[in-house]
């Protein structure tokens, strides 16, 4: 069982460094699975990102029809040529808002590590499969080496919004797809840690504001930014990139703002954008005007 993310480090030495053969020995330890039905359980939830993806880039509309859409919208941008941005990030980032879209459509997902953030790891998985031409295998790899290190960051600081603002649940699962993609993309443990290290950095702080205290708004647009983050990182870091601050450190200085952070910001919807003028219209259009006290 490891601890931290230093502890992965040395940890994965055992198994020629792969963190995700770390994950599968760890999970045997803990649960007590043979290795067979672990990769099973990891093989459905695979198969559930997938399909949501897919579903999502189809076109679909939230029950209360505040979020809907943009994820084609996305696509449709991305197969006219005429864009920007790179075109695997791009995808990356359609492939985000089309998970979220069908969570707010109250639709299957793979909860990564949250509801909330499901969108982060499959948008870059998929995007990555590929840029990477990976195998069914090493699609596997990519979400036990994310799970590895959710799993530490799950322990030492927190992947709920509740607790700890956004940075806990899109932050993390950010982290957790960076990680991830420096490990598929031939990468070290240590590699990986400065991509956390970088993403968790930048998205220090980030609030958890629902409006209406659904998860559309901001959060569809979030993991499509969550998702972005994660490749910028892990370019980052592949390109010999390191992080001052130790991914470790970095991890329980997140904590820290989150115990700090206002209740008001950490999924209440009573600060931040679900306070705005039209976050409140919102609110009252779907549940009514509240009652003063």
């Amino acid at each position: 069982m490891f601890y931290s993310i230093q502890d992965i480090i040395e940890q994965a030495k055992k198994y020629n460094d792969s963190v995700a053969e770390l994950m599968i020995a760890t999970e045997e330890e803990l649960t007590g699975r043979s290795r067979k039905k672990i990769l099973q359980l990891m093989e459905r939830n695979l198969e559930v990102m997938i399909s949501s993806v897919e579903e999502g880039i189809k076109g679909v509309k939230s029950v209360t029809k505040i979020t809907g859409g943009d994820a084609k919208r996305m696509n449709d941008y991305i197969d006219s040529g005429n864009f920007l941005s790179g075109e695997v990030i791009l995808k990356a980032v359609r492939n985000g808002i089309a998970v979220n879209e069908v969570n707010a459509k109250m639709g299957l997902i793979c909860a990564t590590p949250t509801a909330g953030s499901a969108g982060c790891v499959p948008a870059v998985l998929l995007a990555a499969s590929e840029k990477l031409n990976l195998t069914h295998e090493q699609q596997l790899d990519f979400l036990f080496t994310a799970g590895a290190f959710g799993l530490v960051m799950a322990n030492n600081a927190s992947i709920s919004g509740a607790e700890g603002g956004c940075q806990a649940e899109v932050g993390s699962a950010s982290a957790m797809a960076a990680a991830a993609l420096v490990m598929a993309n031939g990468g070290t443990p240590e590699i990986a840690a400065n991509a956390v290290a970088i993403t968790l950095k930048n998205m220090m702080g980030l609030i958890c504001d629902p409006v209406a205290g659904l998860v559309e708004v901001p959060c569809v647009k979030r993991n499509a930014l969550g998702a972005s983050q994660a490749f910028i990182s892990a370019d980052m870091a592949l390109a010999g990139i390191q992080s001052v601050i130790p991914a470790d450190e970095v991890i329980i200085c997140m904590y820290q703002v989150g115990r700090a952070m206002p209740s008001i910001f950490k999924e209440t919807a009573e600060g931040g954008l679900a306070q705005t003028p039209t976050g409140k219209m919102i609110g009252n259009r779907i549940f009514g005007e509240k009652e003063s006290v």
